[in-house]
């Protein structure tokens, strides 16, 4: 045999062999090309797991709520939610399903890297870019033998953004760079890697590459920059461009400049300079200041939850003193009105619920808990006391009304959500499972607050697992709370820490509750202030009212720290506060908008308009037709005359007030509560029993109009003073006039223009 002569295979076993032989030298072969490439000179640089490569899986969405960091994974792969666990991402990714995910011998083919490539199928779609960073952070881990993290990695310490502030005037795109420090000491680019998140995206957004842009609205936004667990922000500010026909307006009567001049006058409150430096900065024009039957308006519904009747209005308007509107304020904050209304409020916030069919059990309770709430607004408990009462009550609902809280607030997990979200204005759900992913709060923030509650002891009380009614509260010898990833037993201890000095025989809630009106406590008196604020304005200067943290700053920082400190050094006075933001140049704009400031909806150079919350509207259609309603009661009906805003919980039964968005109080977020307008609300006010009702009774307002010996353009007259707070203007007399003079059915025309009147807009907003 000629020793050149080519080997062939005799037999079927030789031949695959030879078949196997060959693959496994062209493998060898790619295999050195591969690693070649991926062991270039990077190589040298090494790829941590958990601040390299989980970030990529968190910027490109692999570890989302709804893709594999969901609690059911996605397809049989799961992830922790955000990276949040990184032992659990790399068990998935390298030891799951016999390895099949990773290839470390030819790391480009890895499915990790073909399928976020799209050169495998993938039900999440392409997210990665062959040539991008990230697709090669990934493959040098491979082809480094995708190691697990370990101690001696080095750990982000924190990242900075550059820069903090930009003014986005002529420029409109403002490129960021993050950089990250690391506990070695070395520092890095991580501008590519990190993730960018708006508060505001209408008024300006950032790419994934980190280049800010801006939108056509003017306004103040924050892009919230994070890596891993550590969060930085961007402040944006878009001003009304500068060579505008809006940034040159002036309005007549009222010089939205000599509004400003004044705001910015010594002589004026710190509330007033803060508004007026912003405005200033946004080069906005205030809008003219409200009309006197506008104000009255504004201001008794806000305050009271009522309409003024007509002869309030006249006097109003007829009265000259310039410090009228001061008193005004101050006569509505000592109606009763006013307790009943804000006792809606924090009922709604303290979850005060008649918990569906076991009303009958639950509404003496409701009840008394609804008065004290209602006692204490109108003696103007001061606020932290008026705290402190509720989250230390112990005893019985007959005894101690506020014992109350603990009937619907039971669990930890109630504890910590409803203290954090209506005393500190923080959404700290996240922090149950995982560290927050827009926030400092950790698993430890979470189980340590809900250690102040571990000895809460319940005995007595009607023996229902979902409604017990009057149960005893009181303290128990000992509790504990175990952190579920740590199996630590917390200490009680307030978000932030440290942990409360507190022996045995101590309540760790009187702990808390002095920690909460301590003057440089950071959220309970600005989450009052804030709320308050947004009750008036309409808007929060932190938006929602109830998400307070580092990456959603307020869009007037100097304007909420002035309203809080004022608050404390008043001594957390309610009707205080509430005088300083009604007597407010804000307060008092009009809800007309002019051309700077029309598309502004945060800095409250006008007054924005709201359509009433349920119990309001529902009281307002009775006081205009003079028919009280009529609400059901466990025991037969509530008594004649009882408002909407003085019932004692949201079980009372009513069509009406569950059209127009009642909460059903089953947490103590007032997000609950939707202005919003929706099909329903609509047809009721076509076609609602309750209106029909009203309208029809025997001796109410419209019969008494049709008899009264007056013309149709005095019955006009009186129907705008019931119903708008003001007189109709010449086209809308003539109008009605036209329309009642026009029908053979005297009653039946009032009651079709009192109705249209009714459905308007102008009736249904506070503005």
């Amino acid at each position: 045999m000629n020793q050149f002569q080519p080997w062939r295979p005799t037999s079927t076993k030789n031949k695959i062999s030879a078949c196997l032989g060959f693959l496994v030298v062209a493998a060898v072969i790619a295999v050195g090309t591969i690693g070649a490439e991926a062991r270039g000179d990077e190589t040298a640089a090494p790829v941590y797991f958990a601040t390299d490569v989980v970030p990529v899986l968190t910027k490109l969405g692999c570890n989302g709520g709804g893709c594999h960091g969901k609690a059911t994974g996605q397809n049989g792969f799961r992830l922790s939610l955000l990276g949040y666990e990184p032992a659990v991402d790399f068990d998935a990714i390298v030891r799951e399903s016999r390895g099949r995910r990773i290839a470390r011998a030819a790391p480009a083919q890895s499915l990790l890297l073909r399928k976020a490539s799209a050169l495998a199928p993938h039900g999440g779609g392409k997210r990665l870019e062959v040539d991008s960073t990230d697709f090669q952070t990934l493959q040098r881990w491979i082809a480094q033998g995708a190691p697990p993290a370990r101690a001696t990695d080095p750990s982000l310490q924190r990242i900075t953004v550059d820069p903090t502030q930009f003014v986005f005037d002529a420029t409109r795109r403002q490129a960021l760079r993050v950089t990250g420090f690391f506990s070695d000491g070395t520092q890095r680019d991580l501008t590519q890697q990190a993730v960018y998140q708006s508060n505001e995206p209408d008024v300006g957004d950032a790419t994934d590459a980190g280049v800010v842009q801006v939108k056509e609205r003017s306004g103040i936004f924050a892009i919230m920059v994070r890596h891993g667990e550590q969060i930085t922000v961007f402040q944006g500010i878009v001003p009304v461009p500068h060579d505008s026909p809006e940034s040159r307006e002036t309005l007549p009567n009222d010089d939205g400049l000599t509004v400003i001049a004044a705001a910015e006058s010594p002589e004026a409150s710190l509330v007033d300079r803060s508004l007026a430096k912003q405005w200033r900065r946004l080069g906005l024009t205030p809008s003219a200041t409200a009309s006197d039957a506008e104000f009255i308006r504004r201001a008794t519904l806000d305050i009271c939850g009522s309409l003024p009747t007509p002869a309030e209005v006249e006097r109003y308007v007829s009265d000259t003193a310039p410090d009228k509107r001061a008193r005004l304020i101050d006569r509505l904050l000592e109606r009763p009105e006013y307790a009943s209304y804000f006792a809606v409020k924090w009922a709604d916030i303290l979850r005060n619920r008649g918990a569906g069919y076991a009303t009958s059990k639950q509404r003496p309770g409701t009840a008394l808990f609804a008065g004290w709430i209602r006692d204490c607004l109108q003696d103007n408990l001061p606020y932290d006391r008026f705290a402190a009462a509720i989250l230390t009550a112990s005893g019985s609902q007959e005894t101690n009304p506020p014992t109350v809280w603990y009937r619907t607030v039971r669990t930890s997990q109630d504890y910590v959500e409803s203290v954090a979200q209506a005393f500190l204005g923080v959404r700290i759900q996240c922090a149950q499972c995982h560290h927050h992913p827009a926030d400092r709060w950790s698993q430890d923030d979470y189980y340590g607050l809900a250690a102040v509650f571990a000895q809460v002891g319940r005995k007595g009380g009607f023996a229902d697992a979902e409604v017990p009614t009057n149960e005893t509260i009181y303290l128990l010898d000992e509790g504990r709370v175990v952190q579920p990833r740590t199996k630590q037993v917390m200490t009680p201890r307030p978000l932030g820490g440290p942990d409360f000095a507190v022996s045995r025989y101590d309540d760790p809630r009187r702990s808390l509750t002095r920690w909460l009106a301590a003057p440089d406590n950071p959220y309970f008196a600005r989450t009052m202030a804030n709320r308050l604020w947004g009750h008036f304005l309409g808007r929060g200067l932190i938006h929602p009212i109830d998400d307070a943290r580092a990456t959603n700053p307020p869009s007037n920082p100097e304007l909420l720290d002035a309203l809080a400190a004022d608050f404390i050094a008043h001594k957390f006075d309610v009707k205080h506060l509430i005088r300083t933001i009604t007597n407010s140049v804000a307060y008092s704009r009009s809800s007309i908008p002019n051309r700077s400031n029309q598309s502004d909806s945060q800095n409250y150079a006008r007054y924005y308009p709201r359509r009433m919350s349920a119990e309001v509207l529902l009281d307002a259609l009775s006081q205009v037709l003079e028919v009280p309603s009529k609400f059901p009661n466990v025991a037969g009906e509530f008594p004649a005359g009882t408002r909407a805003i003085d019932l004692p919980d949201e079980a009372v039964p009513s069509q009406f007030l569950d059209v127009f968005s009642r909460p059903q109080r089953n947490s103590a977020c007032e997000c609950e509560r939707v202005d919003a307008p929706a099909l329903g609300q609509t047809l009721a006010l076509v076609s609602s029993n309750e209106i029909q009702t009203k309208l029809t009774a025997p001796g109410a307002y419209v019969d008494r109009l049709v008899a009264a010996e007056r013309t149709h353009a005095e019955n006009v007259r009186d129907i705008f003073a019931r119903v708008f707070a003001r007189s109709p203007r010449p086209n809308e007399l003539t109008t009605a006039l036209k329309f009642l003079e026009s029908q053979a059915d005297r009653k039946e025309a009032y009651r079709s223009l009192i109705w249209a009147l009714l459905a308007s807009n102008e009736f249904l907003f506070n503005h």
